[in-house]
């Protein structure tokens, strides 16, 4: 039997916006006894942050330092075999963080992130899915709001389906999302560098599925969709071209209760329909800015990874998706998950309940890159649920939108 680990979770890029939010989430919530570290490459800050939390909590105050740097693989090597699981917010992690998988998936240590970027979720499976395989480790990416509301809210639909009438040969889920927040820094970061790559993102999307099993005898698509007026989320739905699609699909691949043919078609909700055209007119321009080296570096400077809004607006921002299922056969199922800021304190949340949720929680026998509904399923819904993020069963049909 090998030696326990010294840290049961190790929070990497605990200085940045994000990560304070998450190490302070983790100092109230952290369960008694737990053993838990701070990671980054400043000594100075990661201590400034430790003064704060021991306000929270006076225990914070012995809380251990982890000075490494995102490129430093000797020294993240170190740190993911010294703890039982690491939780990343140092983005984008196309460039900062493939070392940190690598040294998880080499040393059998669970991983958790906040990433939204496909090609470097389907370029990190190539690289370190067999690996992880082979040494037990749970690499489980966009644990964030990207895309923990998405993928664990069709779970839970498909589990209302199954509770109310058993399972179906095919399912048709629609998931509508309104927000009222703030992008984060982070988020935005990472969209400008998806805008940018995109020759590069078709190219590691193709490289995954030369080499990914697919579910046998079980047909598993994303549509785009068109832009309409949803009668079901009352409001004019618009394709959200982001990467919770993707981890929803990846889940029903994995899954058998999503039924033998599963489709998942992702949409903005919004009410007015000047303001959908004008945010479509917004993403289109800034897709194609981000094609252009000058402009792009000059949007990346309105908003930085690491910037964010303060305490009093986030506490005035929130989230809802809704979930529209249906069945060959005539079932109906209207869900929805909602909360409070989803960028930056739901997203905090989210991180550090799928951090402790793999530390802690009797989860089933998998390894090597895993979604949050394949990793952690009904034990992560019933931790958010107590942390304030509700998932509920609607009324058929729903009276009012998606949201406050």
């Amino acid at each position: 039997m090998s030696a326990p680990r010294p840290y049961d979770l190790v929070l990497f890029g605990a200085t940045g916006f994000t990560g304070r939010l998450t190490a302070e989430y983790l100092a109230r919530a952290a369960p008694e006894g737990c053993r838990w570290a701070l990671a980054g490459r400043s000594e100075r800050r990661l201590a400034a942050v430790r003064t704060e939390l021991a306000k929270l909590d006076p225990r914070c105050a012995e809380l251990p330092l982890l000075v490494v740097d995102a490129a430093d693989r000797e020294a993240l090597g170190k740190v993911a075999a010294a703890t039982r699981v690491v939780a990343s917010t140092v983005g984008p992690y196309l460039q900062h963080g493939e070392p940190l998988v690598a040294a998880c998936a080499q040393s059998g240590t669970d991983y958790v992130d906040l990433c939204g970027e496909p090609e470097f979720v389907d370029r990190m499976y190539v690289r370190h899915h067999e690996r992880a395989v082979a040494t037990g480790a749970r690499l489980v990416h966009a644990c964030g709001f990207d895309s923990v509301p998405h993928d664990l809210g069709v779970l839970f639909t498909v589990e209302e389906l199954l509770r109310t009438g058993g399972p179906a040969e095919r399912v048709s889920v629609e998931g509508f999302v309104r927000v009222a927040a703030t992008v984060s820094g982070g988020t935005f970061a990472s969209a400008m560098t998806a805008f940018s790559r995109v020759r590069a993102m078709a190219q590691a999307a193709r490289a995954r599925r030369a080499v990914e099993p697919r579910p046998k005898g079980r047909l598993v698509h994303t549509p785009l969709g068109r832009p309409h007026r949803s009668r079901a989320a009352r409001a004019w739905a618009v394709p959200l071209p982001t990467i919770d699609p993707q981890i929803v699909a990846r889940s029903a691949a994995e899954l058998d209760d999503y039924g033998r043919e599963f489709g998942y078609t992702h949409y903005a909700a919004v009410r007015r329909l000047p303001v959908a055209l004008g945010g479509v007119s917004a993403v289109a321009a800034i897709a194609l800015a981000a094609q252009l080296r000058p402009l792009r570096r000059a949007l990346e400077r309105l908003r930085k990874p690491g910037d964010g809004p303060g305490a009093q607006q986030r506490a005035h921002s929130w989230f809802a998706v809704r979930f529209v299922a249906r069945t060959a056969n005539g079932r109906t199922v209207f869900t929805e998950v909602s909360g409070g800021d989803p960028g930056y304190q739901e997203t905090a949340t989210m991180l550090a309940e799928s951090a402790l949720c793999l530390a802690y929680d009797d989860l089933p026998p998998r390894a090597g890159q895993l979604t949050p509904a394949v990793a952690m399923g009904r034990p992560l819904i019933e931790r958010l649920t107590a942390a304030g993020i509700a998932f509920r069963v609607l009324d058929t049909p729903p009276t009012a939108a998606p949201g406050r």
